[in-house]
This record gives structure tokens, C-alpha cells and sequence, in this order.
């Protein structure tokens, strides 16, 4: 079933407003993840749900691609397992600290200050891919750090991040690592099977943790809502919103899919207000519309400008710089 919706979502006859719509409705489903992990995070410990989420969302897609893993594993099995290792560890560490975090903060902040690994990014690839930030990244980073302070502000002057907020952050910078080593390692790697590994890698190592530092869940005696919140982390948070993702990046303009797929957090924060009745203060709705600025200038602007730049010498009959695509597209392989 679900390589059918895929492929269909692939056609080429389906309009453009439709792929928009896949990643709206991606941005949505993982979105509802955060609220879906604060509920179920206190009945079920952070590591033993990365290795229930991941192992399970590798299953299905090394089912649903089997005769591809198989493929491609024959033919360079040992760097994909490599370099499929690596994300795992990095996909583990960010979904390790984001769930960790949600112990201690609300799904509100977490939504926001997750999202915040876009805006790490450009400073990161720095150091691994040796591109240097430009005046777009610095600007949004100046936005998301006043945002920041705008959510740790408790009144009268005084300012505190929660220890949740603080893991949170962390989860932030793994998820950064993560999206640029992606990058790093698609050229000449079918990025289905890093994919499938990395989930795998994932899951094994939140197990391995779980079962060294938290109690083991009680399986035979779990409530049915946490079976729910278990199924919609590995399906839909982890395998639907992956494949429309996928499906639809390819077919929708990088600057306008970078801005469709930043709704993810401003869907956390509406589904943690309508489900788990947070509230909204003044200065974290200031703060959340500072990072929400900055994550659309960090992703939005730079791809416009560069497609304006690209059209400019198409025009004028002018060789193409060639440059990486945006990191943000790796994104769509690491959720």
C-alpha cells in the first residue's frame, strides 16, 4: 500500500499543488509527532521509543524496498552499512535528546527549538564541507537567538532555560550533524538504503541505551493509547511523512519547499495548544515569530536568490556557477 501511494504521488500528472499539499501534510504529521512524544515520553522511556520508532520505520521500508536494499548492498554493501552507521549514531543522539527533552519542557518549545538545527546548519557546514555562512544565515541566526531569549524570559527581568530546553538544543545540533553528513554521504549512495540502515542503526542503539540506563516497558501491560502513539511515530512520523516528502521535493521549488516543510513547528505549537492545553504567554509567541523569521530567512531567501541569480544568466547566456544544492534538501532523507 504504501508503494503504491508513492508512486502515485511521483506521476508526473498530478498538479503542482498537489506535491505542496504532501508537504504540508508531512510538516503536519511531524508536527503531531511532538505532541504525540510529550504524551507518551512519561509512560514510555525516551530510549526505548527511538528503538521501537526506528526499528520498526526500517522494517517496513527495507520491506517495501527490498529487491533495491538488495541491489545495492551486493554491489557496495560495506560503505553503505558505513556510512549508514554514522547517521544512525547522529540520528540516534538528535532523537535521543529531542524525546529526552520533552520530559522537561513543553511540546510548544520543542517544536521550536528543535527546528532550529536549519539555522545551526550553514555554521556547521562550515567546518564539514568548508562553505562559509552568508549574510542571510547570519541575520537569521541573530533572530533565532533573540527568539531564544524571548523563550527562556520568565518576567521581571529574569531569564531560564528548563534542562529540558537546554537537551532540546542539543538535539538541535545532532540533527544539524546529521542533515550535513547526509549531504556529505548521498553522492554515489542510494540514499533508500542509508535510509533503512540508519533507521535500523537508530533502533539498535536506542534499545542498547534503554536497556543499560532505563527501566524496561512493561510490553504485555502497555495501554492502548501507547500503542497508538508507538504506531503513528513508526508509520506515519517516520515512513508516510518520509515517502511524501520524497515524492514531493523533487517536483516542488526548493524555496518554496523549504518554506512549506518550516510549518512543522507552527503545527507543533497549534496542535500542543488545541491537545495538551499549553498556553501561549506574549513572549514566547514573540519568540516563536523571531525563530519562525529566522528559520524562512535562513531556508527561503537564500534559494530565491539563487534562482534569481540562476535565471539571470540563463538570460544573459552566462556559464552557471555550479554550487551545492541547499542542505536543507538532504532533510528529506533524515526524518
Amino acid at each position: 500500500m504504501l508503494g503504491t501511494m508513492f508512486s502515485q504521488l511521483k506521476q508526473n500528472g498530478l498538479p503542482s499543488w498537489a506535491y505542496k499539499a504532501a508537504l504540508l501534510v508531512a510538516a503536519a504529521i511531524w508536527g503531531m509527532g511532538t505532541v504525540v512524544i510529550k504524551s507518551t515520553v512519561d509512560e514510555f522511556p525516551p530510549s526505548w521509543l527511538v528503538g521501537v520508532r526506528f526499528t520498526g520505520a526500517g522494517i517496513i521500508l527495507g520491506l517495501v524496498s527490498f529487491r533495491k536494499l538488495r541491489d545495492r548492498l551486493a554491489a557496495d554493501g560495506a560503505g553503505h552499512l558505513r556510512d549508514g552507521a554514522v547517521l544512525g549514531v547522529l540520528l540516534f543522539l538528535s532523537y535521543w535528546a529531542n524525546s529526552s527533552g520533552l520530559t522537561d519542557t513543553t511540546a510548544s518549545n520543542s517544536s521550536f527549538l528543535t527546528t532550529l538545527y536549519v539555522v545551526i546548519i550553514p555554521f556547521f557546514s562550515w567546518f564539514v564541507i568548508r562553505k562559509k555562512p552568508t549574510r542571510f544565515n547570519i541575520v537569521a541566526a541573530l533572530a533565532c537567538t533573540a527568539g531564544v531569549a524571548c523563550v527562556a524570559y520568565t518576567g521581571a527581568g529574569a531569564f531560564s532555560l528548563r534542562f529540558g530546553d537546554l537537551v532540546t538544543l542539543l538535539s538541535a545540533l545532532f540533527l544539524s550533524l546529521h542533515v550535513l553528513y547526509t549531504a556529505k554521504f548521498a553522492p554515489g549512495r542510494s540514499m533508500t538504503v542509508l535510509t533503512v540502515i540508519q533507521f535500523i542503526a537508530a533502533g539498535i542503539l536506542g534499545f542498547a541505551a534503554g536497556a543499560l540506563t532505563e527501566p524496561t516497558p512493561d510490553f504485555a501491560h502497555l495501554a492502548p493509547d501507547t500503542w497508538v502513539s508507538l504506531a503513528y511515530l513508526t508509520v506515519f512520523a517516520s515512513c508516510i511523512a518520509l515517502g511524501l516528502q520524497n515524492a514531493a521535493v523533487a517536483r516542488v521549488d526548493p524555496a518554496q519547499a523549504s518554506l512549506f516543510l518550516s510549518t512543522e513547528c507552527v503545527f507543533g505549537v497549534v496542535f500542543s495548544i488545541a491537545l495538551l492545553g499549553e498556553v501561549l504567554t506574549p513572549s514566547l509567541f514573540a519568540g516563536f515569530a523571531l525563530i519562525f523569521a529566522g528559520i524562512v530567512i535562513s531556508e527561503y531567501l537564500p534559494l530565491r536568490a539563487e534562482r534569481k541569480r540562476t535565471q539571470r544568466a540563463v538570460e544573459e547566456k552566462t556559464p552557471i556557477p555550479c554550487e551545492a544544492r541547499d542542505l536543507e534538501e538532504a532533510d528529506a532523507f533524515m526524518r
